[in-house]
Order: C-alpha cells, then sequence, then structure tokens
C-alpha cells in the first residue's frame, strides 16, 4: 500500500509529497450534459441544458486510517457522464446560470421496493422505501411545483423522471448543492453519497442603481488566479454486518469490516443518535478521507466553495500550519491517530475571510478562525496561505452543547493543503486580500463601480455591492410564524409544532408576497433548520438568559466568550440554521430564541420545511408548507372557483 511520506526541511519547515498519494484531492468533475453551448455562450446567451443520473448500487473503495487500508464498499450512488469512477461517492457538480432551463433525468435503476409501493400503509414516519427516490436542489429560487424543485412524489426503482428548473434573471450567483429527499430514506441515501454541489455562475457586475455578482470581482487576472475549490463534506457510514445482520464492531465499539466484506448502509440502526462518533468513520471531503490538497502557491487568494453535504455531524473547520523541525510521523494516518495533533499540526490558525452564506454573499465578510458547518450550511471563504509548506485542514474539538449528537468530540485531521513556493505575506492576510481586490476591481470592473467597490473593501471588507436581497425592515413585516423542534424521549416521536409529519396534512399556509416573522425554539436537542425555496434574514438570536448573540462579538450573559455558532449572523441570510438548546434534558431553561423573516416571493405551491438532521426528517421532523394567491379579503384562494 503507497502512503503520503513528508520530507521535514529543518531550516525553511517545509514538506513536500515524497511518494504517490492514493488519495489526492480534487474538485468533483462537472456533470456533462448532451449537444449544447459551451459555458461562455450559456454565460451570455442563456439556454436550455439536459443532464442526465442513473441511480444505481455502484462499487467502490473508501480509505480506513484506523486501519490504513481501503474497505470495499456497494452504495447507492448517482452516476452520470462525469462522475470519477476512481470517487464514485460524491456526485458530480451542476454549474448552472441566471435565466438558464436545465432539465435534469433521473433513472432510478436500484432493485424493487415493495415499500416503496402506493398500498404500503405502514408508518410514514418509521423509515421505508430504502430505493425509491427524488431529487432536491437545496437553496434554489425556483418553482416547487409540477416539475419544478418537488420532493412530494417518489421516483420507484424502473420508473424515469425529468426535473425542469428555470432560474429567473436575477437568481443570486451562489453555492448551493443538491441530493436526494424521499421522505423515508432521505438520511440513508444522502449518508450513502448522493449529493453534490450545485453552483449559479453569476455574471452580472454592479451597476450605479443595481448590485451584481461577487463572481465578477473574483475572475482572474494576471496578478491573481482565483483557484477555487469546490469541498463536499461527507460523512458515509458504511458498516459491515454478520449473516444475522449486526455490525461488526471493535472492542470499543466502532464499526469493523474484515479483509472480504463490502461495507453498506441497509439500516438505520446505523445512523441514529451518537452513531456517527461510535462509528470511527472519517468525515470524507468530495468522497476522499484525508486527502492532500495540491496546487496552491503562497500569497494567493483562492475561493473555497465549502458544504455540509453530510447528515450528522458539526464541523469545526480550522487550518493550522504543519510545522517542523519536530519529526513527523511517516503517513497521514499515524497523524491523524494522534487525535490532538500534537506531533505537527501546531502552527497559528490560519484566518478565514467569509464572503458568502448558504450561497448568498454577506454585507461584509468576516474574518474567522473557525467556520462551524451544521448539516446541509455553506460557507464561501477567501484563503490566503502566507508561506510555502504543508497546512493541516482540522474539525476542531467541540464542546457537547454545540455538537449534533450533544457529546464533545475531540480535534481531527481532514486532510492537508501542500503550497508552494510563491509571495509571503509577513503582515495581515485580511489588509493584503483587501487591497488586492481593490486594485483587482480596477481590473474587472467599471470604472464608477470599480472606485466604489474598492472604498468598501479598504473600509472594513464590505461587500454591499454584490448583496443579492435587499434588508427586510419592520414595517414589511404582514404576519408572524412560530415554530418549535422537540422529541419525546422513550418513544423517539420527532415533532414540530407537538406533531409528526402526516403527508396529508397542509400544516402552513403562507400568503404570496407576504413578509414573516418567524420564532423559532428547541425543546429539546437542537436543530438545524431548513426551509425550501425562500431564504431567510436572520433578526436575532438570543440566549437562554435573553442576551442577542447573533451581533459581531457578542457574548453570552454567561460570559463564556463568542459563540461561534452565531456571532456575526445578525441580518446575514441562510436557508438553515441551528436552533439551539443547551440543556441536555430539553425545555426552556436552555432554549435559544431564533427570530428571523422572510419574503414570499414570485413562486406558489407545495413544499417542506424540516430538520436537516435527516434521520429526524425521515422519523417526522418535517411539516408541509404552501404558498398559496391573496383571495384580496385577507385570506388566500384554495381553488379556481
Amino acid at each position: 500500500m503507497q502512503r503520503v511520506a513528508f520530507v521535514i526541511a529543518a531550516a525553511a519547515c517545509l514538506a513536500t509529497s515524497a511518494s504517490a498519494d492514493p488519495r489526492p484531492f480534487a474538485s468533483p468533475p462537472l456533470l456533462k450534459s448532451g449537444p449544447t453551448l459551451d459555458k461562455d455562450e450559456r454565460a451570455s446567451h442563456p439556454s436550455e441544458v439536459e443532464f442526465s443520473l442513473d441511480i444505481r448500487y455502484t462499487d467502490g473503495r473508501i480509505w480506513d486510517p484506523s486501519r490504513s487500508r481501503f474497505d470495499a464498499v456497494r452504495l447507492r450512488s448517482y452516476q452520470g457522464t462525469g462522475v470519477d469512477p476512481n470517487v464514485p461517492y460524491v456526485s458530480p457538480t451542476i454549474e448552472i446560470f441566471p435565466g438558464e432551463t436545465i432539465r435534469i433525468t433521473l433513472n432510478n435503476r436500484l432493485p424493487k421496493d415493495d415499500t416503496c409501493l402506493a398500498s404500503h400503509h405502514g408508518d410514514v414516519n418509521t423509515p421505508h422505501c430504502f430505493n425509491g427516490t427524488n431529487l432536491h436542489t437545496h437553496g434554489l429560487w425556483v418553482n416547487p411545483a409540477g416539475n419544478g424543485d418537488n420532493v412530494l412524489i417518489s421516483i420507484n426503482p424502473g420508473v424515469s423522471f425529468q426535473y425542469e428548473y428555470k432560474l429567473p434573471p436575477d437568481h443570486p450567483a451562489g453555492t448551493f448543492w443538491y441530493h436526494s429527499h424521499r421522505h423515508g430514506s432521505t438520511a440513508m441515501q444522502v449518508s450513502s453519497g448522493m449529493a453534490g454541489a450545485l453552483i449559479v455562475r453569476g455574471t452580472r457586475p454592479p451597476t450605479d442603481s443595481d448590485t451584481g455578482d461577487i463572481d465578477t470581482l473574483l475572475t482572474p487576472t494576471r496578478s491573481q488566479r482565483f483557484t477555487e475549490r469546490v469541498l463536499v463534506f461527507q460523512q458515509i457510514q458504511y458498516a459491515c454486518r454478520t449473516a444475522d445482520g449486526t455490525i461488526k464492531t471493535n472492542a470499543d465499539g466502532s464499526y469493523r469490516c474484515d479483509p472480504g466484506d463490502v461495507g453498506g448502509i441497509e439500516g438505520y440502526d446505523q445512523l441514529g443518535f451518537g452513531q456517527w462518533p461510535r462509528s470511527g468513520r472519517h468525515t470524507a471531503i468530495n468522497g476522499q478521507v484525508l486527502p492532500v490538497f495540491q496546487g496552491g502557491r503562497a500569497g494567493e487568494i483562492e475561493r473555497w466553495r465549502m458544504i455540509h453535504g453530510g447528515v450528522r455531524d458539526t464541523i469545526n473547520l480550522q487550518f493550522r500550519k504543519l510545522n517542523g523541525p519536530t519529526p513527523l510521523p511517516a503517513n497521514l494516518d499515524d497523524l491523524q491517530a494522534a487525535t490532538d495533533l500534537s506531533q505537527g499540526c501546531t502552527g497559528e490558525t490560519l484566518p478565514q475571510h467569509v464572503i458568502a452564506a448558504d450561497g448568498l454573499t454577506l454585507k461584509s465578510a468576516m474574518k474567522m478562525p473557525v467556520v462551524v458547518f451544521q448539516p446541509a450550511y455553506r460557507w464561501d471563504s477567501l484563503l490566503v496561505f502566507p508561506e510555502p509548506g504543508v497546512y493541516c485542514v482540522i474539525d476542531d474539538a467541540e464542546v457537547a452543547e454545540g455538537n449534533i449528537d450533544n457529546i464533545p468530540s475531540s480535534r481531527q485531521l481532514l486532510g492537508l493543503v501542500v503550497v508552494d513556493q510563491g509571495l509571503t505575506i509577513t503582515g495581515d492576510i485580511g489588509h493584503y486580500i483587501t487591497e488586492q481586490l481593490a486594485f483587482i476591481a480596477g481590473v474587472n470592473l467599471p470604472g464608477s463601480v470599480a472606485e466604489r467597490v474598492a472604498r468598501d473593501l479598504r473600509n472594513g471588507f464590505q461587500l454591499t455591492s454584490f448583496v443579492p436581497h435587499p434588508d427586510i425592515a419592520d414595517d414589511e413585516v404582514t404576519g408572524t410564524q412560530e415554530i418549535s423542534f422537540n422529541i419525546t424521549p422513550g418513544v423517539a416521536q420527532f415533532h414540530i409544532d407537538d406533531r409528526s409529519y402526516d403527508p396529508a396534512r397542509m400544516d402552513r399556509v403562507l400568503t404570496l408576497g407576504g413578509v414573516d416573522e418567524w420564532t423559532m425554539h428547541s425543546w429539546f436537542a437542537s436543530h438545524p433548520f431548513h426551509i425550501h425555496i425562500n431564504p431567510f434574514q436572520i433578526v436575532k438570536i438570543l440566549d437562554p438568559n435573553g442576551r442577542d448573540v447573533s451581533a459581531p462579538g457578542a457574548v453570552d450573559n454567561a460570559g463564556s466568550g463568542v459563540d461561534p455558532q452565531y456571532s456575526g449572523l445578525k441580518g446575514v441570510w441562510k436557508d438553515t440554521l441551528w436552533v439551539k438548546n443547551i440543556d441536555p434534558a430539553g425545555g426552556p431553561p436552555g432554549a435559544y430564541t431564533i427570530v428571523v423573516r422572510t419574503r414570499y416571493q414570485r413562486y406558489i405551491g407545495d413544499f417542506v420545511l424540516h430538520c436537516h438532521i435527516l434521520d429526524h426528517e425521515d422519523k417526522g421532523m418535517m411539516q408541509n408548507v404552501r404558498i398559496a394567491l391573496p383571495d384580496g379579503a385577507g385570506g388566500t384562494v384554495s381553488g379556481h372557483h
């Protein structure tokens, strides 16, 4: 088995790859379409593009660092032109342009599954229909009905269906994603790797009257390549089983696969509370465990588009220099095994300058030493590696109350970045980035706009010329909504507003053109709230003592410090947000109060909101939502009569 070895030059503290790496990082390949315009033509002349994805069982392998070997696995996956056969468990990236219509045909090639049939009369909130599927374009502002972003259908084995997504010309550019969303099997399929990046490419520069796409600023120039890396974080929780179906485990309870075994994901006993940390599996990036990122140069501004495409883990992303001259282990697996990473990952924390949340450009960049990802979160960061060498990509330690499973976690290595010689940066990295971008604005943007953008950048890294949505003012609000998450202990019933999901019940009817203020709580554990179609703006986040912790630098009333979950989120637009409860037993004493606002624009139809711990969604933590036309008398239209 080939391993990654690093030779440390003591004087310069540099490390270089000494042998071929079996797990090199690569951004997911693009999903290929049929005959159509090329990328530049599509950008200037919005077109209609067709893609095709097969859903089938796929044989492959996943690296197990605890044994320094690959495990054979057989998992459900998306297969289409552009899928890397060596890394089949991350779906290819789909690129779209505003104003474009894309059609995606899903061909369900999985074996027959009788629990998908309409005659199935079991509890709809008991996981079932493992081989049925559908598709959700997470974060897109598109039609939710018919063959739009419709997750209320089941594409059963042997059935093909074509989705059609027509992006409006004013759709925001940004980092979105797609994944399966068939109620009853969502967690099983996403945890198998049925998820991929969906990037809306922006070509609209800001003008004197309208905001534009930040892509037009971050266009490569002679001085900056703006290398772009697309990362899909995944928890692929495969297990091997005995003849009677029991999960094989080691003495410490972690999952074990023996030579000749083939791992799979075939039961929700793999996906419940505490199973991810107990499993001993490792977060993958684009289907690879412990990948090595190459091709970077010191002093270059890189755009990292990062997507939490997993099911049940909190990721606290951090970058640190891998320092010498301390002797290092011969391979990444040994470095990973040192859970405090004290054998090398001890350099200063690299600042991440976050420019977008859930695909939507921020008013100003946020400088963050650690970026917290809950399931379905996306963050776009600008990174500059200040000197050549090797940098550790780390999932930092977290206290119990900040983690999905309410279990404290230790630091884990996610991968390494090899940075070549370039321009060494000795001063403040944020100042360097803003000065570089201010200069590049004069190259990439028209005159008067370039001057305004440069001025904003130098004045606190402001990005106001690229924000896609205007703030929601107090006097815009026309109504209110309340939502609460709860789990009934003992019987493990998963509720929103004290009720489990019922596909025949319409839980909320909202009025097209209305603006609601939502207040959210969780009465047991913490849950990432996600609503389809329309994003929301964060108004405030109150800790259990009533202090707003969403302002930059805000600390809680206990004085325990800034909460990295929430600091700086006031006024930010998102589509997924952690609703926190710090009391392990649940209840009001530990509940945070989340207040957001959202506009219901353009689209009518039925869709869902739910917890994005996807096994919670499969077990009933979901609601049906309808946006309907106003009837002119203070209500909504329920039909055409």
